[in-house]
């Protein structure tokens, strides 16, 4: 028998989670559910976890700090859908540069929820065929880093590793595969998440923002990804495959 995908509720509406929890068990889904901080990590700890459904209003330590601890810590990258309110633009905004991988505004319908769940286990187990890694090219370097297609990190040029979001990964694969081809957020929206932009969407720059973060790259005279006004965004450095251990 094929083994349930495990999904963690945290909220601390106990009916809300009830009905989701009854929703989702139905749609076949073992389901966890936490009120907290505290009850969350207990279901971290005794258990393997595949999606975590984190609401931002949380009492004590809210979901916002909880998605930043999870990405600092935690060597395995669950990835985390994030309930905001429809009023709550900043949290969303905030949501994304802590390493969520989507967010839904409440109110939201249980299908809209299932489907979303649906797309994010989707994108972190498997990239667009365009993007699947040619056979024995595990390091794809530029400049003076490497990125390993397996373990799905970066490594500087001193041999630092970089841990990257699943959504980190998704977009840099993506805009190295079409290195010197100028794409728009519509086409990075749609390759890296399988869905369209709506008017007000800015998941994609703030993914840009992290990365050039990672890859400590100026935005003002970036080295590797480059604005291009009104159209999107270049990856404008060479990229090739690498044997690790040669020049």
């Amino acid at each position: 028998m094929e083994e349930q995908d495990h999904l963690l509720l945290v909220d601390d509406d106990r009916q809300l989670l009830m009905l989701l929890s009854e929703y989702l068990q139905a749609s076949g889904y073992r389901v966890s559910t936490a009120c907290d901080a505290r009850e969350m990590r207990q279901v971290l700890a005794t258990a393997r976890v595949d999606l975590i459904v984190l609401d931002v209003m949380l009492p004590g330590e809210d979901g916002l700090a909880l998605c930043r601890d999870l990405r600092a810590r935690d060597a395995v990258q669950i990835p985390v859908l994030m309930l905001t309110a429809r009023s709550e633009e900043a949290d969303r905004v905030l949501g994304l540069e802590m390493g969520a991988d989507d967010y839904l505004t409440k109110p939201f319908a249980t299908r809209e929820l299932l489907a979303r769940i649906r797309s994010v286990l989707r994108r972190t187990r498997m990239l667009p065929p365009n993007l699947r890694p040619v056979q024995q090219a595990r390091w794809l370097a530029f400049g003076d880093w490497l990125l390993d297609t397996t373990a799905r990190h970066l490594v500087d040029g001193q041999g630092t590793l970089v841990l990257l979001t699943g959504g980190e990964y998704r977009l840099l694969r993506v805009l190295m595969e079409h290195a010197q081809c100028v794409l728009s957020r519509d086409q990075l929206l749609n390759l890296t998440q399988g869905r369209d932009a709506d008017p007000f969407d800015r998941s994609i720059d703030l993914l840009i923002s992290r990365l050039r973060q990672r890859l400590r790259d100026g935005s003002r005279e970036p080295r590797y990804i480059k604005t291009v006004r009104s159209e999107g965004y270049v990856f404008c450095a060479e990229v090739r495959e690498h044997v690790k251990g040669s020049p």
